[in-house]
């Protein structure tokens, strides 16, 4: 199966800090590494919300991409996101990213200012232009405040390099009607709606989940492909407890995910402010229903054989 621009089953990489709360890219190329030969992803999404974007500066992003690129950009597919709410910095940053050696671009629905759907094809159309990368845009109105419209979609399709979308909309109504106008590539950006989106079409996933269980996230989608929709069920709803402690807790995955993976032993650090840490009760709990997922039993508080 090609790869294309963005992977197939992609995990929305965390930003590890030190303890101090500066980068660590020494930490974010083993855990790109980790995701990429042990973790089951054949794509990476550097510098997303889960990668805490909004906290991380213009140099701290090239440094990270250019890191995961050299770690593993020559065996996964590493998109960079860009996005923010100025169309011109939006454009410093993709192009400051093909360079980096990105192989696609994350593009988000400008944010705040909540541009009309005229003013969001415009943008994302500029942003575009100013660079040789395919381009996924990103629709998760949740946190923008505004969304991609039907119709903008399916005239941004025809944009030779806007060629996918990363879809948090909750709402698979519009997401079939655009898949089933246009070519654009669907990536679910829900772990939820993985296998849903997968069922109609969609291209995979940018998992936040993955950062922590990839290989049970990638199963998923490889029972369903491989012609058992009855094994892609029961592997998909074994998950739901883990994807409803690190999604649907109240704290944002970013956080939750870091927790996970700091008790795994794998690179993480603190979350930058204004984020908080995710408490004791609740890393308590992720560790059981990852332990669940990953090997049926926690052990003392552990995962047993995480280590």
């Amino acid at each position: 199966m090609s790869l294309g621009p963005f992977g197939r089953t992609a995990a929305a990489m965390i930003t590890p800090f030190d303890e101090d709360g500066a980068l660590d890219l020494d930490g974010a190329q083993r855990l790109a590494t980790h995701l990429v030969d042990r973790g089951g992803c054949d794509g990476i999404v550097v510098s997303g919300t889960t990668g805490e974007s909004p906290t991380t500066s213009d140099t701290e992003k090239e440094a990270l991409l250019r890191a995961v690129v050299e770690a593993v950009g020559d065996r996964a597919r590493i998109t960079a996101g860009v996005g923010t709410s100025d169309t011109r910095h939006t454009v410093e940053l993709a192009r400051a990213a093909e360079k980096a050696g990105a192989h696609g671009l994350l593009v988000v629905t400008p944010y705040y200012s909540r541009p009309p759907q005229e003013a969001v094809a415009q943008h994302f159309r500029t942003v575009t232009d100013a660079v040789g990368l395919p381009v996924m845009l990103y629709d998760i109105p949740a946190r923008t405040g505004t969304e991609l419209a039907t119709d903008t979609l399916l005239r941004l399709a025809e944009h030779p390099r806007i060629t996918a979308v990363k879809d948090s909309a909750y709402n698979l109504l519009k997401a079939a009607r655009v898949m089933a106008a246009t070519g654009l590539a669907y990536f679910s950006g829900c772990d939820e709606l993985n296998l849903p989106l997968r069922a109609i079409g969609g291209a995979g996933y940018v998992s936040v989940v993955a950062n922590v269980a990839g290989q049970q996230v990638r199963a998923v989608l490889d029972a369903h492909d491989a012609g058992d929709p009855g094994e892609a069920a029961r592997r998909h709803l074994a998950l739901t407890p883990l994807i409803e402690r690190m999604m649907a807790a109240g704290t944002p995955g970013v956080a939750t995910a870091k927790a996970l993976l700091d008790a795994l032993g794998l690179p993480a650090g603190p979350v930058r402010a204004p984020l908080l840490p995710a408490g004791q009760e609740l890393t308590d709990g992720l560790l059981a229903a990852y332990g669940e997922v990953a090997y049926g039993e926690v052990a003392g508080g552990e995962v047993a054989g995480c280590r």
